[in-house]
């Protein structure tokens, strides 16, 4: 399938859950996240603030239990620059330091800046993903651009509700793989 038709199909399953079934969802890949993860190195985490209305994983728990459990890990967030099409990052102090931009995602309106090589593993966004890494966002190409430049230097883990669909037709080479993907099951690292 083209990254379009999985765009649409998963956009659509997403928006089938159940209350109850996302928050079951968000609680596993929750726990196994914490499981599977060695943090005691990670000086830097950055990640996605979820967009509600299209039912992402809820990171906001993700940074929740990293502040009660491991508050030596610091906390890095996006924000969108449409002049460049690239990601912005800036520490997170609190929410009020966020407003939601007109695709309704939480960024910083204030804040620290943080440079890409200070960055030790990036919570990626998606809705779909194969078995090689490679996956499917809304198809601006924002992540893919911010993980070409931190390629090597920091761990690039996907959030998935779902398990890896066999083959995206359309993988284009500037498509930056990700390392693991964390879903409700279990953790899968790709074989590039």
């Amino acid at each position: 399938m083209t990254k379009r038709e999985l765009r649409r199909e998963y956009m659509q399953k997403r928006k089938q859950f159940s209350e109850e079934e996302y928050l079951t969802l968000n609680h596993r890949l929750r726990e196994n996240f914490f499981k599977t993860t060695d943090l005691s190195a990670v000086n830097v985490l950055h990640t996605f603030l979820p967009i509600e209305k299209n039912r992402e994983v809820d990171t906001w728990a993700f940074i929740q239990e990293l502040q009660a459990t491991h508050p030596h890990v610091r906390i890095a967030v996006p924000k969108m620059n449409n002049q460049t099409s690239e990601l912005e990052h800036y520490y997170f102090e609190d929410k009020d330091q966020l407003a939601v931009n007109t695709w309704g995602i939480p960024e910083p309106i204030r804040g620290m800046p943080v440079e890409t090589s200070a960055i030790d593993l990036v919570l990626v966004p998606l809705l779909a993903f194969d078995s090689q890494g490679h996956r499917v966002g809304y198809g601006r190409g924002f992540y893919d651009r911010f993980l070409s430049t931190c390629r090597g230097v920091c761990l690039k883990v996907g959030l998935s509700y779902f398990d890896p669909v066999v083959r995206i037709d359309d993988v284009h080479e500037n498509d930056i793989a990700l390392d693991r993907v964390v879903t409700p099951s279990g953790v899968i690292s790709p074989a590039s």
